[in-house]
């Protein structure tokens, strides 16, 4: 078994200047006032209008939910006189929300402005149509508190398939990711990958920002992948379909499936993939072996187990000669 103290599962909350650093592109995000409260902790990553809580009713209020100000909002808050506006705004800086967004670049109360900053509640403003916002919001923020670990080992998409390949250093996975690279699949991270787990239950593999692109070959140093063999060869991100466990001959005996009829598995974030062990040896060819592996994965999943086929294939053999 691998050291499971290579697996670092951080916490996986939320803050409003993580929402804003991602934002800023994606959604057309500027931070207005309130600097002082981007620690805040999005307690639910969700987003929400207030609605009649602009009127004074907060009963069953989602304050912890980031609050957005659309064209009806800001039309009621227009519609109020300046004092009723203060009045209304300090009520809902006051029950600590996350964050306020102004959507479809709507001016800013000056006294909004005023309040926000005595309360330490972050104002942004986005030029985006309220309900794209909330609609493309919900992504970021999806990605931003899904369970993530980082794992040891390098990943890559095999003729379609988001395969992990783990094991002791030394053992040629990013020699052999290099392989795979040149025959045309394409690299994802090498070294150490990230995970996160989506709302569907599915596992996502994807390289440290700063190590993206880039393999560290024995011999000859670090390599830009994206350089060398374009655009085609990397991935930002796939899903995880099969691990691929290197070991020691000898070491791997135990775990070899010599039928392909055994059912491995390795658990990340709680989540069950597909799992092969490959005993390393001099003179076996691992590119080929991975590759091939990737491929039968694919047949796998179409409902063709060839191991199955064979067996089905001696049994109507039997009984004929019988």
């Amino acid at each position: 078994m691998l050291d499971a103290r290579q697996i670092q599962v951080p916490l996986s909350t939320v803050t409003v200047g993580q929402f804003l650093k991602v934002g800023r592109e994606r959604l057309g995000l500027e931070l207005i006032a309130g600097e002082a409260g981007l620690e805040r902790v999005i307690a639910e990553p969700v987003m929400h209008r207030p609605g009649l809580a602009l009127s004074g009713f907060y009963e069953h209020f989602a304050w912890r939910r980031i609050q957005v100000i659309g064209m009806v909002e800001h039309a009621y808050l227009s519609s109020l006189p300046e004092e009723l506006r203060v009045q209304r705004v300090e009520e809902l800086f006051a029950l600590k929300i996350p964050c306020l967004v102004f959507t479809r670049g709507k001016r800013v109360f000056p006294e909004v402005l005023r309040v926000a900053e005595q309360a330490g509640v972050t104002v942004l403003r986005s030029t985006v149509v309220t309900r794209h916002l909330i609609h493309a919001s919900t992504f970021v923020l999806e990605e931003l508190s899904a369970p993530r670990c980082r794992v040891h080992g390098t990943m890559l998409e095999v003729a379609g398939v988001g395969v992990f390949i783990e094991g002791a250093p030394g053992l040629g996975k990013s020699e052999t990711a290099l392989g795979l690279v040149r025959r045309g699949h394409a690299l994802v991270a090498d070294d150490l990958t990230q995970f996160r787990r989506d709302s569907q239950g599915k596992l996502l593999g994807s390289a440290l920002p700063l190590a993206q692109h880039h393999m560290e070959i024995r011999g000859i140093g670090i390599i830009n992948v994206l350089s060398l063999f374009g655009v085609a060869s990397v991935r930002g991100e796939k899903q995880l379909d099969m691990v691929v466990t290197l070991k020691r001959q000898g070491e791997a005996d135990a775990e070899i499936d010599r039928t392909g009829l055994e059912d491995l598995r390795r658990e990340f974030l709680g989540v069950q993939v597909r799992q092969l062990v490959i005993p390393v040896a001099p003179g076996r060819d691992l590119v080929n072996l991975v590759e091939t592996a990737a491929q039968e994965h694919i047949l796998r999943a179409g409902g063709r187990v060839a191991a199955d086929e064979l067996d089905a294939r001696i049994k109507r053999h039997h009984c004929g000669g019988g």
